[in-house]
C-alpha cells in the first residue's frame, strides 16, 4: 500500500480522542501517510461557553465514547474542566499548537494531539491556555513549537487558516458532517472510510484502508 490518510478532525472532539487508538493502528499497518487536517468545527464561531446543560451532554457522551473505545475520560476532567464556568468549550488554542508542531516537527504532530488530549481529558489541564498547551509542547521536546505558540506570528495563523480551510473543502467535497472523517487517497482515488469502525471493531477500519 501507498496511501495516504487525510484525518478530519478537532482537538476537542471527544469523538476524535475514542478514535485515537484505531487511527494509530492504521499507520501501523504500513504504507499508509498520514496528513492531519483540523476542522476548526469547535473554534472562531463554534466556540461557546461551557454552561450546564453542555457540560452534562458532554459528559453523558463521555461516558458513551468510554464504554465503546476504552479510552478514559477521568473525575479530574469532569471536575477541572466540566466543573469550570470560567472556561469557554474553544479548540482554537489547541489547533494553532498543532499547526505550530506541523510547521516545526510535522511527522510528530499526531503524537502532540494524543499528548493535548489526555492532557484534557485524563490529567484534567486546561487546553484553551496557550500557556499550559506552550508548557506542554516543551515538555514533549517540541520547543520550536512551543516558541512560535508563545508568539503567534501571521505565518502561523496564515498556516492555520489554510489547514481548516483544506479541511472544510474536503468535508464539502464528500458530504461529511462531523469529526473525526477519515478519507483515504491513492494517486487521484480517494474515498471516505466508515469511521464508526473505529470505535467497536478497528480491524474492520483496517480492512476497509486495505481494500481502498
Amino acid at each position: 500500500m501507498d496511501k495516504t490518510l487525510h484525518y478530519l478532525f478537532d482537538p476537542l472532539c471527544g469523538w476524535c480522542y475514542g478514535a485515537a487508538p484505531a487511527v494509530s493502528g492504521l499507520l501501523e499497518s504500513g504504507g499508509v501517510s498520514l496528513e492531519l487536517l483540523p476542522t476548526g468545527l469547535f473554534s472562531g464561531e463554534g466556540a461557546r461557553p461551557l454552561d450546564d446543560a453542555f457540560a452534562a451532554y458532554a459528559w453523558s457522551n463521555d461516558q458513551r465514547i468510554e464504554r465503546l473505545t476504552g479510552q478514559r475520560f477521568s473525575e479530574k476532567y469532569r471536575d477541572r474542566i466540566l466543573g469550570d464556568r470560567r472556561q469557554l468549550f474553544d479548540s482554537g488554542p489547541a489547533t494553532v499548537a498543532l499547526t505550530a508542531v506541523s510547521l516545526t516537527e510535522p511527522a510528530r504532530e499526531l503524537e502532540a494531539l494524543e499528548a493535548i488530549q489526555h492532557a484534557r481529558y485524563v490529567d484534567g489541564n486546561d487546553v484553551i491556555s496557550l500557556a499550559t498547551l506552550a508548557d506542554l509542547l516543551r515538555a514533549l521536546g517540541l520547543d520550536d513549537a512551543a516558541a512560535k505558540l508563545s508568539h503567534p506570528d501571521a505565518e502561523l495563523l496564515g498556516a492555520n487558516q489554510a489547514r481548516m480551510s483544506r479541511a472544510q473543502a474536503l468535508m464539502r467535497e464528500f458530504g461529511a458532517r462531523g469529526v473525526p472523517t477519515l478519507i483515504v487517497g491513492s494517486g487521484a482515488k480517494r474515498q471516505l472510510l466508515d469511521h464508526a469502525a473505529a470505535y467497536s471493531n478497528p480491524r474492520a477500519l483496517i480492512s476497509q484502508l486495505e481494500a481502498a
